[in-house]
């Protein structure tokens, strides 16, 4: 599968708002609202797609990708390139999630250089887990919500 980068635009962040995610992976799931919409147009989103142009999935960096609760009990501390991604549901848990995310990671060091990188993740997410342990991600701090508990990883310089 090869993979580019696109630009985020409403039809992107419509179709991203729209995607539906089967149970437990439908805590993913987003409302199509104006705010959303915004959100993804104004904040550090872009999308991936493949050759043909079908939108693959997105990541963000920055404050984007970290879960508000986690400031509060100091998930983000240190200031290190946070990045947050997403795939569409219909290419989830097909063995896609390798080529996806070393197109994201690889991207990252590019624009960024050789810098640690941290995500966070859902608990329960234990498939995007193992995948992060593959690329070097280590487990840092735990934190609850009131909808989930998270864990931030992350991986060192190169």
């Amino acid at each position: 599968m090869k993979l580019e980068f696109e630009s985020m635009n409403i039809e992107f962040a419509s179709e991203i708002l729209s995607w539906q995610y089967d149970p437990p992976y439908d805590f993913y799931n987003n409302e199509h609202e104006n705010e959303s919409i915004k959100e993804l147009l104004e904040d550090s989103y872009s999308v991936i797609v493949n050759d043909t142009g079908e939108l693959i999935g997105f990541y963000c960096t920055g404050s984007s990708a970290q879960v508000p609760s986690g400031t509060k009990v100091g998930a983000y501390r240190e200031d290190i390139i946070d990045i947050g991604l997403g795939m569409a549901p219909a290419l989830t848990g097909k063995g896609n999630g390798f080529t996806f995310f070393s197109f994201v990671v690889e991207a990252l060091y590019k624009t960024y250089g050789n810098v640690p990188i941290r995500l966070t993740v859902a608990t329960f997410n234990q498939r995007a887990i193992q995948l992060y342990r593959k690329f070097g991600f280590v487990k840092e701090i735990e934190f609850s919500t009131t909808s989930a508990e998270f864990q931030t990883m992350r991986k060192g310089s190169l």
